[in-house]
């Protein structure tokens, strides 16, 4: 299949890529198969054949390898689908906006954050859009980084305050809020909770609970044990969810790490206790994160600016 001029060619691409091919290709990746696909749209497999043909030609582009029966992505499919998925969310989010005017509802704002947002600053931002309109509906999703990226650009949510990673960060707008530090915490009856000064070795008698790895956080306690000379303790539990770590740290003499701001605030409720142990390392930077192709509802532009209220 020959090349075509790039340039100037989004008029022409416009002009000649179909919603149903679109369909076709998202189905395709849903179904794995080329005839399962054409029948989820009600089309014969010649027709959807010919129709992937029409859009490599459109493209310039062939878009899958043939392999036995089957279809698999090349390259440049793999890159044509990333942005296939982003029209997919944006209609998703487009009708949910339209429903919404129907009903005569204010709308929906659906918002993903990292769980170090949620003290402070966002809370409030969200107490006082609520205040302003008691009517919208939120829904609010907190998970890492990585996970509500990829709800972001699906769709299902339409800002994330998080950290930039990932594929889908290259199409998005990133404003900063405030850098995360870490505090290893115990339950208030550990051994290591009253001492005035833990050193690092204080803390390698005890089993450990650490998120994921891989994971930003996984990797700042990680240069910690380098830093020491250390290897990683054996025996982890690995998880990502803070609540559990904090239940099991109270039930137990493990230690866990969790952001400074979530520790500081259950610290003050009697419900964990820091280490005088100061992790060395702070994770990047994390701030609000919107799609570049997506216009944002009134709600979201409302929230954003008291996100970012000097105070």
């Amino acid at each position: 299949m020959g090349s075509i001029d790039r340039q100037d060619s989004t008029p022409r691409l416009l002009n000649r890529i179909r919603m149903r091919q679109v369909a076709l290709m998202l189905a395709v990746e849903e179904r794995r198969t080329l005839r399962a696909a054409a029948n989820q749209l009600g089309l014969t497999q010649p027709a959807a054949t010919k129709m992937l043909h029409e859009l490599e030609s459109a493209l310039g582009q062939p878009l899958f390898d043939r392999v036995g029966r089957g279809l698999q992505l090349n390259p440049a499919g793999e890159r044509v689908m990333g942005y296939f998925r982003g029209i997919r969310g944006s209609m998703e989010a487009l009708n949910r906006e339209l429903r919404e005017f129907e009903l005569g509802s204010i709308g929906k704002f659906s918002l993903g954050s990292i769980m170090a947002a949620s003290p402070g600053r966002l809370t409030d931002a969200l107490a006082e859009l609520k205040a302003a309109h008691p009517l919208l509906a939120m829904e609010i999703a907190v998970d890492t980084s990585d996970k509500l990226l990829a709800q972001l650009h699906e769709g299902v949510l339409e800002v994330v305050v998080g950290r930039p990673v990932g594929t889908e960060a290259a199409l998005c707008s990133f404003k900063a809020i405030a850098d995360e530090s870490l505090a290893v915490v115990v339950g208030n009856a550990h051994p290591l909770a009253a001492q005035s000064r833990v050193a690092f070795t204080d803390l390698l008698g005890y089993p450990w609970i650490l998120q994921p790895a891989n994971s930003p956080m996984r990797d700042v306690i990680a240069r910690e044990f380098q830093v020491h000379h250390a290897p990683m303790p054996r025996g982890l539990i690995e998880t990502g969810s803070i609540l559990t770590t904090i239940n099991l740290i109270r039930k137990s003499h493990m230690i866990g790490v969790i952001p400074a701001t979530v520790a500081r605030r259950d610290a003050e409720h009697g419900v964990l206790s820091i280490v005088r142990y100061p992790i060395r390392h702070k994770l990047s930077t994390y701030g609000s994160i919107v799609r570049n192709d997506r216009p944002l509802s009134l709600p979201a532009q409302q929230f954003l600016a008291l996100l970012h209220r000097k105070r």
